[in-house]
């Protein structure tokens, strides 16, 4: 006998199906954190997702999210939820997760606030 230069018998079978792996989620399904709100500066002007910006509709800025992603925003101190399109990136300040379109604040009643801390849940995402 000879000398064999790879083992005989393998560890694992051979199959013609590649091993299943499980990849951690991008991005959370769900985050809590503050937000604020953007209108009048920005009104009428582009969005990162190339939309004009209307102020009195109901749209979101985030970091991450992919644009066009659909998300629940609730204000905890009320309960109010508001379903908004991730069209923008933001915020651009430390400490909030979101800004939302002016429509979208009077919805949660935090106009007068300013500032609401909230959850956000992706309710359809666009990968």
């Amino acid at each position: 006998m000879g000398c064999a230069s790879h083992p005989r018998y393998r560890a694992k079978p051979i199959t013609d199906k590649p091993s299943k792996t499980t990849a951690a989620p991008k991005y959370r399904s769900s985050q809590i954190g503050y937000t604020s709100y953007y209108a009048h500066k920005f009104h009428g002007r582009p969005t990162a997702s190339g939309e004009i910006y209307d102020m009195n509709g109901l749209s979101a800025a985030h970091r991450e999210l992919p644009l066009g992603t659909i998300i629940r925003v609730t204000h905890l101190s009320n309960g109010k939820t508001v379903v908004v399109k991730v069209n923008d990136r933001g915020p651009f300040v430390d400490g909030r997760i979101l800004d939302l379109s002016l429509g979208a604040a009077k919805k949660l009643d935090m106009v007068a606030e300013g500032v609401a801390r909230v959850k956000i849940e992706i309710v359809k995402s666009v990968d």
